[in-house]
């Protein structure tokens, strides 16, 4: 057997990004930056107001107080989007929107509140400085800056700065589109009828939701039985254009491995067994033309997702030019359980706040890979580490989750209230 460490260091040593492309800015949103991304103007591209207010020579009403008002006439309006150009009038003040031109020569803003706000003439209360209330052009950001740089995950913000400069495509990694593809004869869809013998098939749509879940496309084209020609035509097929592809099943020691008996030899494939629990049997390795990176994962359902967790999950990434590490906490065990000798195991966990808000853990359901009903409710999965056997309570251990953090925590808030509101009714109940 071989270590997880060195079959995802296997794994990450042939994968390689998916190429540049170039897209319009409505399309870039979750894709990663493959160069600097660069400013061709200033931001902001002109003096403006920061506030609704009169725009001023700060000097011409500097004597201005709330026992001294001092009264200035009013030119006219300028609002944000006025494409006019202004200039300051000697005694006089603009009466000036949010975001509009500043008038060439004034160099304050006298927000609306510091007067006594009348369109022809105004009081002034207090004097501004000069400067006052200014956002000067280029104060963001100058043309030539670099507002985005390579390797970075397009989200809001980024957006954002994009298009305040004016730029409407940027180059990045192509998108990732994964194929998911479940293999055996007992499998059936979920709306078929399921006879004696026969399982619906789980895998497949897991692990598309968990391809979803982490950012990217994918296709779940349903089962195939165990019939190596069928299998063959159908990986051929999507080696032309998928840029990674997840089976599970068939790749155990059995009589009935036909994915194994398929790939073996072809590519670099290989089949390896991983010290780990669950998710000893594992296949991969890089095939066609466009090296494209062939996942097959163990048909048992807790199997096969923490293997997306550990393995395919960061390959995805790599694939598609992102920088990933999984995010991982430490918990202390107020439940403990069993770990095998020499092999690292990933325990299904749900998460608990303890009374000095440390995370706390205890197992979800019991170790069978193949039971689907403690997966739904595990929030994480407790890595044990190889020479650990038992994971007594009190001990610690990181936890990778398996559920959004914010989602988690909303969780656990939400039972602490019902915990409070139940003692609280029965702190009550005693005292009637």
């Amino acid at each position: 057997m071989i270590s997880v460490e060195d079959h995802l260091a296997d794994i990450l040593g042939q994968v390689r990004r998916n190429p540049t492309i170039t897209v319009p800015l409505d399309r870039a949103a979750g894709l990663v930056t493959t160069q600097d991304v660069i400013s061709g103007v200033d931001l902001p591209r002109f003096d403006n107001s920061a506030m609704d207010g009169y725009a001023a020579k700060a000097d011409e009403v500097s004597e201005a107080s709330a026992e001294n008002p001092v009264p200035v006439k009013v030119n006219g309006d300028i609002a944000a989007g006025d494409t006019e150009r202004y200039a300051h009038v000697p005694g006089r003040v603009w009466r000036i929107m949010t975001g509009a031109p500043m008038p060439e020569g004034a160099d304050a803003v006298v927000p609306v509140e510091d007067t006594d706000d009348r369109p022809r003439e105004t009081l002034v209360y207090r004097a501004p400085d000069a400067g006052a209330y200014i956002r000067r052009a280029g104060g963001d950001l100058r043309a030539g800056d670099v507002i985005v740089p390579a390797r970075t995950t397009i989200g809001p913000a980024q957006i954002a700065v994009i298009a305040s400069a004016g730029i409407g495509y940027v180059e990045v990694t192509s998108p990732v589109r994964v194929v998911v593809l479940s293999t055996g004869d007992e499998l059936r869809s979920v709306d078929e009828p399921v006879m004696s013998g026969q399982i619906v098939d789980s895998n497949g749509p897991m692990l598309a939701a968990a391809v979803r879940a982490a950012g990217y496309y994918a296709v779940h084209v349903g089962h195939l039985p165990d019939d190596e020609g069928r299998i063959g035509k159908e990986l051929k097929q999507h080696l032309s254009h998928a840029d990674a592809i997840i089976t599970t099943g068939g790749v155990s020691k059995g009589a009935y491995d036909p994915v194994k008996a398929v790939l073996s030899g072809r590519g670099s494939m290989e089949f390896p067994e991983v010290a780990m629990q669950p998710g000893k049997p594992q296949g991969f390795g890089v095939l066609g033309r466009r090296r494209v990176p062939v996942f097959t994962l163990p048909g048992n359902p807790v199997s096969a997702l923490v293997s997306f967790e550990i393995f395919v999950r960061p390959a995805l990434a790599a694939r598609a030019g992102r920088s990933y590490e999984p995010i991982t906490l430490e918990a202390v065990v107020v439940g403990g359980w069993k770990s095998p000798e020499g092999k690292a195991q990933y325990a299904r966990v749900t998460v608990d706040l303890d009374t000095t808000g440390a995370y706390a853990v205890r197992p979800a359901g019991g170790s069978g890979s193949h039971l689907v009903g403690g997966l739904a409710q595990a929030d994480a999965l407790a890595v044990v580490e190889p020479d650990v056997t038992d994971v007594a309570v009190g001990s610690t251990v990181p936890i990778i989750l398996l559920r959004e953090r914010g989602v988690m925590h909303a969780r656990l808030e939400a039972a602490r209230r019902r915990q409070n509101d139940e003692s609280a009714s029965r702190s009550s109940g005693r005292g009637q």
